[in-house]
């Protein structure tokens, strides 16, 4: 049985986006995927952006892109790629294989996020998911790199990767969550019967919902001019 001992350790990444319709704004879509590196405790040393039909279905971006990151790895020590979107099983280890280095994509990334800010059960359960279905790629990135965005979460800091043990976490989670959706129903039902009035502030990450809380409050919330700072 192997384990592996995650460290935090400075992430230099660069930023990957596939501009496939003149409508979209990849450029900007980067920006964004900036600032949630950054929440996540990457620096973002460098963008790149290629102009395709469609994505590679293989690896994301095509071959002569592939030289082009792997050059930029290098000239800015970097130690790990962000794709804009999400990348499939195929697409996650074969980009992993070519560059070798960590590969993420933005799923990974924002379940990460939520995963430093809150442990719950329902990131566990997400990112163990995630994470058997991309076991041979994780397994390698991992074991190269030793920690940092992707290692975060609810669970011990040596995760073993085995999908047998994630079957049986998933499971046990799965009965955790049922019990809390249960007593959430409980509670709900205590509230209507109650009559008490309930109200929610929405509106999307860092738009303003917890100064807005507390201005109305005094509730104490954590405010950060950050993506996802608060969940």
């Amino acid at each position: 049985m192997q384990f592996y001992d995650f460290k935090e350790i400075e992430e230099r990444v660069i930023l990957i986006g596939v501009q496939t319709e003149q409508d979209e704004d990849v450029a900007a879509s980067l920006d964004e995927l900036e600032e949630l590196a950054a929440t996540a405790g990457a620096v973002t040393v460098g963008k790149v952006i290629q102009n395709r039909e469609a994505v590679h279905p293989g690896t994301y971006i095509g071959k002569g892109k592939i030289e082009e990151v792997a050059a930029l790895l290098a000239a800015y020590d970097a130690n790990g790629v962000i794709c804009d979107d999400e990348l499939s099983p195929a697409q996650m280890n074969n980009l992993e294989r070519e560059l070798d280095c960590k590969v993420m994509d933005r799923t990974l990334l924002i379940l990460d996020i939520f995963a430093g800010r809150e442990g719950k059960i329902q990131v566990e359960l997400a990112q163990l998911r995630y994470r058997s279905a991309r076991l041979v790629g994780l397994r390698e990135s991992l074991s190269r790199l030793g920690g940092g965005i992707g290692t975060r979460g609810p669970g011990e800091k040596k995760l073993e990767i085995d999908r047998r043990l994630i079957g049986h976490r998933t499971a046990q989670l799965n009965r955790e969550l049922k019990e809390v959706v249960r007593h959430r129903e409980l509670t709900r039902s205590q509230r209507m019967k109650s009559h008490t009035k309930v109200a929610a502030i929405v509106g999307y990450t860092n738009a303003g919902k917890s100064t807005l809380l507390n201005t109305l409050t005094n509730a104490g919330v954590l405010e950060e001019d950050q993506l996802f700072a608060t969940l």
